[in-house]
């Protein structure tokens, strides 16, 4: 077995890169699912179901290995003039470039050069960026009886495999008062600010430290002028958890919430996003992933639990094995140094293609 060529891999990556996919872009997103789609059918022979901005390539029989990618990005439209594509000194630069387009590219090579790909379903996503609103049922819907679920997304440091990834909730709580004027009559208003003050504080004391839990109280808005009591206030909640358990407990907590002033008024949106990469679910694929490095001579592999979520926590929500991590090494992702070290993609390669053939079933 080989791996695919860097150079065209690379060239592929190129393409992918310039061709900017900001996730609230439509029409960006639009040209890149026809990038995608041209590109993988020049290397797969087949071409994909279209569903929208989404992309499946079922490569024969039912599905047994899923392999999972996304080509939308967080970079707006313009980034390139800034942060053009390039390679110097062995590293790799582009909006995208680490999250997650090497990933796809290595994808699309590696399923290329397999001799039989009877099993493996490659779905390729245009919206996880945003929570994955539009694929989250197609993602669930293609795990659902898969033996396993490779997702593409780019490692930890080092080239760590995510093994654990917490599960996201994300809630608005809207508080409602009453208005008066603040320097007339302020007894008879009831203040919305006072009463966000309360509940911000009483969902900040939700997060379990020893647990991993964080609950985090982010952006709040509150009042129309300066002299008037607040009528309306709400504010954004952030939550992470590494169990269901406590993903659970946090949300009957939050949706528990009751006013502290009188005549106060609470309502609650939102709820849980993606439900928690446990692992359990990650532990017998890593470990043969591990054997399969160790009998390829290639670097030994680590692993470790991270805090942000992927579409591998829906495949893993629906009980299919799942192992995160396995494309691009390298660093910063979502931020200004986003880069790839290219002397790392061919052992990433040769690792997801020796992985896909032992998943596969013998005939």
């Amino acid at each position: 077995m080989t791996s695919p060529a860097p150079a065209t891999l690379i060239a592929d990556l190129r393409t992918l890169v310039e061709c900017e996919s900001p996730s609230s872009d439509p029409d960006a997103l639009a040209r890149s699912a026809d990038l995608v789609a041209r590109l993988g059918t020049e290397r797969l022979g087949v071409e994909p179901e279209r569903l929208g901005i989404h992309l499946r390539w079922r490569l024969g029989g039912p599905t047994r290995v899923l392999v999972l990618a996304h080509h939308d990005t967080v970079w707006p439209i313009g980034t390139l003039r800034t942060h053009p594509f390039g390679i110097s000194d062995g590293v790799l630069r582009g909006p995208g470039s680490f999250d997650m387009k090497t990933g796809l590219a290595m994808a699309l090579h590696v399923l290329a050069s397999l001799d039989d790909r009877t099993g493996v379903t490659l779905l390729v996503t245009g919206d996880e960026e945003i929570g994955s609103p539009s694929s989250r049922t197609l993602i669930e819907d293609e795990a659902r009886g898969a033996d396993a679920a490779l997702v593409l997304e780019a490692s930890a440091d080092g080239g760590a495999l995510k093994l654990e990834r917490k599960g996201t909730s994300i809630y608005r709580v809207l508080v409602k008062g009453r208005a008066a004027h603040a320097g007339l009559e302020p007894e008879k208003g009831v203040n919305a600010s006072v009463e966000l003050a309360h509940q911000v504080l009483a969902v900040a004391a939700l997060g379990d430290p020893a647990l991993g839990t964080t609950v985090t109280p982010t952006v709040a808005t509150s009042g129309t002028t300066g002299n008037t009591v607040p009528a309306e206030a709400s504010f954004a909640v952030d939550v992470r958890a590494r169990t269901v358990t406590e993903q659970q407990r946090v949300d009957s907590a939050v949706r528990a919430l009751t006013p502290v002033l009188p005549d106060a008024a609470l309502e609650i949106e939102g709820g849980i996003n993606r439900p928690p990469l446990e692992g359990a679910l990650s532990a017998a694929l890593f470990a043969r992933a591990s054997r399969i490095a160790a009998e390829a001579g290639l670097p030994p592999l680590t692993g470790v639990a991270v805090g942000g979520a992927s579409d591998g926590n829906f495949t893993a929500g629906v009980g299919t094995p799942t192992l995160d991590g396995l494309g691009a090494v390298g660093g910063g992702a979502h931020a200004d140094d986003e880069h790839v070290l290219t002397d790392r993609i061919p052992d990433r390669t040769t690792l997801l293609r020796a992985l896909i053939v032992d998943l596969l079933p013998t005939r």
